[in-house]
């Protein structure tokens, strides 16, 4: 649930976009959107995760920057910097000794240490990829095709990087009896 809604700002910025053309009102709707969200998420559970406020600062700061410069590339550079950030935090964490999806996940699965060190690890080259792949389609073709790239080409890429991350962790992973 929480991938969903994290998800829906980027969605509500790409179907603004489909509909007026108007990267600035886009980049618009997405502040609103996830300023809406972080709302709603602190009043139900009256707390965020580091990664929520993050996010709500990049796209507050990028968003503003991008609506009161008329330069759409703050808004892309946002995206990319919230997956470095995220590369980041996983490689301090568990440098620190606190593995930081040991810390997400620790309750739901029981893996040795190494793994959840590869597993992270795996998720900080993921997010330095996506970082730099976003990039990439930003500078090398139009925003349309970097708007559908971001909506659908970053969560196929999540989906199949999850797969493949289940794959590799369902044969250490033992059934409760």
């Amino acid at each position: 649930m929480k991938f969903l809604s994290d998800f829906l700002p980027v969605a509500l910025f790409f179907g603004s976009y489909l509909i007026t053309h108007d990267m600035f009102l886009a980049t618009k709707v997405l502040v609103a959107a996830t300023v809406l969200l972080f709302a709603w998420t602190w009043l139900k559970h009256r707390k965020v995760d580091a990664m929520q406020w993050i996010n709500l600062i990049l796209s507050v700061v990028l968003g503003a920057a991008t609506v009161i410069s008329h330069n759409d590339l703050f808004i892309i550079w946002k995206f990319t910097v919230l997956y470095w950030l995220m590369a980041i935090a996983l490689l301090v964490s568990d440098l620190m000794g606190k593995n930081g999806l040991k810390l997400l996940m620790g309750a739901q699965i029981q893996l040795p240490q190494l793994i959840w060190r590869k597993l992270a690890y795996a998720w900080s080259l993921f997010f330095t990829f996506m970082g730099a792949l976003n990039l990439y389609v930003a500078f090398n073709f139009s925003r349309e095709i970097w708007l559908s790239f971001k909506l659908f080409g970053s969560l196929g890429l999540m989906v199949v990087f999850v797969i493949a991350q289940s794959l590799f962790l369902s044969k250490y992973i033992e059934e409760k009896k």
